[in-house]
């Protein structure tokens, strides 16, 4: 008989960084109880495939991965969002899953992986009606990605109804972890020798709104600002009516936050942000206001083109404020039709010629910006994190202006070999459209 010392089990991730966070909390648990964990999905028994479902091209690169160990002949457990919304499709689709775990079950991998040992031919479903994530803190995560980075996710789910986005029904209401817990993870990352931690949540600006009955990521980051062994804080996901003059203070006065917003728009003309179900607020203003109160801040944001009743005119308005705002990142995404959306039986939907026309022109614009952005750096010196030494020699790194996996890089020529995870002050001496040249 197979036991959990002898059947190897591999974890294949898809999605955002938040799946990222659970997929290591899930091979975390698994570790704590003695199960034989690889990183080579070839040699596994067992591999869960840890889902996105939040677009339509999300999810076939899920479904790919789940084809690919079928037929491989793995015993496969499927996690994450594409059971929590298609549960019945997807076991008549893959009848060889062994497992589903929904959004909110991940704390029960361990007893699943077990009942699959211990019954060859069982079938197990946990998945919730209504999700309601709840966050392991017994689990110690392991880390797939080993590096000067690591993510810190502090809250799930989503109490905003946008009109394109399914992650509420996916992920349930918001829910807060403590700060006590949030800052004991980061110590523990500290200690291993991570030099950034990156804030992760659905809304990092909703941050305590349930737990402590207000917004409370001004409050969580000062805490944070205290560890001595954390370098660098960085805020993803963040939303544009919560972000007040208190966390706009915070982020331009505690040293150890970056001076990068990354604040997803989504469109600027406002009857289009009134039929996305979006805050309706003048965003040049408030693009000003962080300009002039962030010194040397570096906004991100993204947009939605092809939204349904997008005309060329509200188009228009926003290429021109693109072209007016000038971000240091952007990135651009064609609407995504996605059943149990408000947006989904929305009437004028958009062509995919004109959706793609629409990208196309905005990110080339965008690129045109970002050149123009990165040249200005030219000859300055600017704080970067230290990624990676190349077997040739190669050093490469990240400005504070660029976070982990989505943003640009930096190369550097150097006679020093620095060490990973350090901040050296790099000479920018060159650049292309999204990366740059420097020495030290």
């Amino acid at each position: 008989m197979k036991t959990k010392n002898n059947i190897k089990i591999a974890l294949i991730n898809h999605g955002c960084a938040k799946n990222l966070v659970d997929a290591e909390l899930m091979l975390g648990l698994l570790a704590q109880e003695g199960y034989n964990i690889t990183l080579n999905d070839k040699e596994a028994d067992i591999v869960i495939v840890n889902t996105c479902s939040f677009i339509h091209d999300a999810e076939k690169e899920s479904v790919h991965s789940i084809i690919e160990m079928v037929n491989e002949g793995k015993k496969i457990i499927i996690t994450g969002c594409l059971p929590q919304k298609h549960k019945d499709e997807l076991k008549k689709a893959v009848p060889e899953t062994v497992a589903m775990l929904g959004t909110s079950e991940i704390s029960k991998i361990t007893e699943v992986v077990k009942q699959i040992i211990e019954n060859e031919k069982s079938y197990v479903c946990k998945i919730a009606d209504k999700p309601e994530y709840i966050y392991p803190e017994n689990a110690q995560r392991q880390q797939i990605t080993v590096g000067s980075s690591s993510y810190i996710k502090i809250a799930d789910g989503c109490n905003y109804q946008c009109g394109y986005c399914v992650i509420p029904q996916l992920r349930g209401p918001y829910r807060s972890r403590t700060i006590e817990n949030i800052i004991e993870e980061a110590k523990q990352l500290a200690q291993k020798g991570v030099s950034e931690i990156v804030l992760i949540a659905q809304d990092t600006t909703s941050y305590g709104i349930d737990i402590y009955k207000k917004p409370s990521l001004a409050k969580l980051l000062k805490e944070l600002n205290k560890i001595e062994d954390i370098n660098w804080i960085r805020v993803m996901y963040t939303y544009p009516s919560m972000f007040d003059d208190e966390l706009i203070e915070t982020f331009a006065t505690c040293e150890k936050v970056v001076k990068y917003v990354d604040i997803p728009l989504q469109h600027s003309h406002r009857e289009m942000l009134k039929a996305m179900k979006r805050p309706v607020i003048d965003y040049k203003k408030f693009i000003e206001k962080l300009r002039n109160r962030i010194p040397e801040v570096a906004i991100r944001t993204t947009f939605i083109v092809g939204y349904p009743g997008e005309t060329e005119e509200m188009f228009n308005n926003l290429y021109e404020f693109t072209k007016w705002a000038k971000f240091d990142k952007m990135g651009a995404f064609e609407f995504s039709k996605e059943k149990n959306t408000y947006a989904y039986t929305l009437p004028n939907q958009i062509p995919a010629r004109i959706k793609k026309q629409r990208k196309n022109k905005l990110m080339k614009l965008q690129k045109e910006i970002s050149r123009e952005v990165n040249e200005k750096f030219i000859g300055k010196q600017i704080p970067c994190i230290i990624e990676s030494v190349t077997s040739s020699g190669e050093v490469i790194a990240r400005s504070y202006r660029d976070a982990p996996e989505v943003d640009g890089l930096v190369y550097i020529q150097t006679d020093e070999l620095p060490v990973p995870g350090d901040i050296e002050i790099v000479t920018v001496t060159g650049c292309d459209d999204y990366d740059l040249y420097g020495t030290i």
